[in-house]
């Protein structure tokens, strides 16, 4: 598995950051039909139940995330954390995109935990990896969009610069359905056991909705 440390700046500023790393080998396909029947007949109404009972800023994991942006010097409603884009999505009756069975599995992780989740083309990053503070000036090209500005977003690089962010990732280390190995990382900024519970059942979705195997985990704090 490739290691993963977080940067202990960004460690002082949000001493909850934590990191649940799944690292699998995958045949990614263009769509799981069984996936989402269970997005569309669960998931999308227990979401706009929590947006009901919680309104998206209270929804538990999505709040502290907002915090630790604005710890770290970002504004939370100008760049929101992924699972929050998500879930205002199901919120406005929008659904989600298509894109293909890892990255949709993906967005059914970040929907459940609260927790914005990436996924990783392993032959495209290096095995040394830091979760840090984005720096002064920093940009990349993000997937379908873009320049990023990622100065002061919760930012995954390695020696070659920013892959991704729990805002925004990059092209660089995008899923295709030409990739065969895949690191998924779920960003927690939460001081509970929902990172736990997210791997848990994170581990059973990627098996049974993609097709994951030789699945490795573990949790960075």
């Amino acid at each position: 598995m490739k290691h993963l440390i977080i940067d202990k700046t960004m460690k002082e500023i949000w001493p909850d950051t934590r990191v649940g790393c799944l690292q699998y080998r995958v045949k990614v396909e263009k769509k799981n039909e069984e996936l989402w029947k269970y997005l569309k007949k669960d998931i999308f109404k227990k979401t706009r139940d929590a947006i009901f009972d919680n309104g998206i800023n209270e929804i538990p994991n999505v709040k502290e995330s907002r915090a630790a942006y604005k710890a770290f010097g970002k504004d939370p409603s100008r760049y929101r954390v992924s699972s929050e884009a998500l879930i205002r999505r199901i919120g406005q009756g929008k659904g989600l995109y298509e894109v293909n069975t890892v990255v949709d599995v993906n967005n059914l992780i970040s929907i459940e935990s609260g927790f914005s989740v990436g996924s990783y083309d392993v032959s495209q990053i290096s095995e040394e990896l830091v979760f840090r503070i984005g720096q002064k000036g920093e940009t990349y090209k993000g997937i379908g969009k873009d320049e990023i500005k990622i100065e002061a977003l919760p930012v995954l690089a390695d020696k070659d610069g920013a892959i991704g962010s729990s805002t925004s990732d990059s092209e660089r280390a995008m899923i295709t359905e030409d990739v065969t190995e895949v690191l998924t990382l779920i960003y927690s900024f939460s001081g509970n056991d929902g990172l736990e519970k997210a791997l848990k059942y994170g581990r059973k979705y990627l098996e049974e909705y993609a097709g994951a195997q030789n699945l490795e985990s573990r949790i960075v704090e």
